[in-house]
């Protein structure tokens, strides 16, 4: 591990950024730059900013709960358990119909259905057809009467044809127009199916992932409680006296910013052996 502070440069399994002030080197700072590509500026240093650069290895998930340890940590010690079991190579043996549940609702993805729309354009279509139909009986009435008198029907015979031509086009729209909302309505059936699945899918992963977060926490929790046990009485608040352990019992490459007003341990040195984990004290 490699800290530089501006122009300095700290190496090794522990180090101490106390000795530098007027800086914003709070915990929270340091694990976002233990998380960061580059060097972030962190404050004024007299005359010049001061950038924080942290080169170690990536983060695992484990240091979303124990990556910064002060004395406002509120650990939630199930899932942070879990995250240390994972990192020490544990798995759940709900795991593989997790992903297989995952899988399935990876895959479901109901389509959008406008019912609405094709139920319009058979409302269209059908007022059209009654226009065009009562249009067509009222052409073709007179040209009947036309003929009962012997007078010439040739232009209402032709404005019947037309007006018939026409009704057959609409007649035609109207069964194309039923035939889509019948499809709509079998998709939007489809999509309904589909959506009651994809809630039980999530129903369960949701009781799958809660099932392989306890058994991962089961497997390292004597461990846990060994370590809570082992970390000096120095009446540390419950959330940081817990992160500590977790962080014990985990597999940490990545260091952990631990701040000095909890840090019950004589340096830097004596925390990274204790929690066996690289440390940046602040």
């Amino acid at each position: 591990m490699k800290v530089g502070v501006g122009d300095a440069v700290r190496t090794g399994h522990a180090v101490d950024l106390r000795a530098f002030v007027g800086i914003d080197l709070a915990p929270a700072t340091v694990a976002e730059a233990v998380r960061d590509d580059g060097p972030r500026v962190v404050g004024d240093g007299g005359d010049r900013d001061c950038s924080l650069a942290v080169d170690c290895p990536a983060p695992e998930p484990v240091h979303d709960h124990v990556g910064r340890i002060d004395a406002d940590l509120a650990l939630a010690r199930g899932p942070a358990l879990a995250a240390a079991a994972r990192s020490r190579g544990h798995v759940a043996p709900q795991a593989e119909e997790l992903a297989a549940v995952r899988e399935r609702l990876g895959a479901l993805d109901p389509p959008t259905v406008d019912c609405e729309r094709a139920r319009e354009r058979v409302a269209e279509a059908g007022d059209a057809e009654a226009e065009w139909r009562e249009r067509v009986a009222t052409l073709r009435g007179r040209v009947q009467a036309l003929r009962e008198r012997d007078v010439d029907s040739a232009d209402a015979e032709s404005d019947l044809a037309e007006a018939t031509r026409r009704l057959s086009e609409i007649e035609t729209e109207r069964i194309a127009a039923e035939q889509a909302l019948a499809r709509a309505r079998e998709r939007a059936r489809e999509t309904r199916e589909t959506r009651r699945e994809r809630l039980r899918l999530e129903d369960r992963a949701g009781n799958l992932r809660r099932a392989a977060r306890e058994s991962l926490a089961e497997r390292v929790r004597d461990e846990f409680e060994a370590a809570r046990s082992a970390v000096p009485e120095t009446g540390l608040p419950t959330g940081t006296r817990d992160a500590l352990a977790v962080a014990r019992v985990a597999d940490l490459d990545a260091p952990i910013a631990l701040a000095g007003e909890v840090d019950p341990f004589e340096s830097a040195g004596a925390a990274a052996r204790w929690l066996d984990a690289p440390v940046i004290l602040v």
